[in-house]
């Protein structure tokens, strides 16, 4: 079980990292605003392979601990610490030579959640589906 849900947590991290870079190509090439000097892709890459990777964990840690409510409790806390993470955006201090920097959350604030898309689009992939019983018995 831990294998493919750290398998799952790579490619899902992988593949977050690969919609960020494209869509930071779209969205330098819509609005002529590139801020790759601030948001390199090499960071970007592998901030998105860590979340993948601390998300797998976290699953792993969560359904070994609590058993039937594992999952739901890890999807909780996924997705409150997506919305958490994206105030880090707001409260950065960029350098005064950035002409727009009005423009850096748009682009910053959709990537934090592009690891939760991720893992929630391919999990059915790897992890066989789990029966649930009634929540809250």
């Amino acid at each position: 079980m831990f294998k493919r849900t750290l398998l799952l947590g790579m490619t899902a991290g992988l593949m977050a990292g690969i919609a960020s870079l494209i869509y930071q190509k779209v969205y330098a090439s819509s609005l002529g605003e590139d801020f790759a000097t601030i948001a390199k892709p090499v960071g970007i890459l592998s901030i998105s392979l860590l979340a993948g990777l601390l998300a797998a964990v976290m699953y792993w840690l969560a359904n070994t601990l609590m058993k039937t409510k594992g999952e739901v409790l890890f999807n909780l806390v996924f997705v409150m610490l997506s919305f958490t993470s994206i105030l880090a955006p707001f409260a950065m201090k960029l350098p005064f030579e950035i002409e727009t920097p009005e423009l850096f959350p748009g682009l910053i604030v959709p990537m934090h959640f592009f690891p939760a898309l991720a893992w929630f689009t391919l999990k059915p992939l790897f992890i066989k589906q789990q029966a649930y019983g009634k929540l809250f018995s």
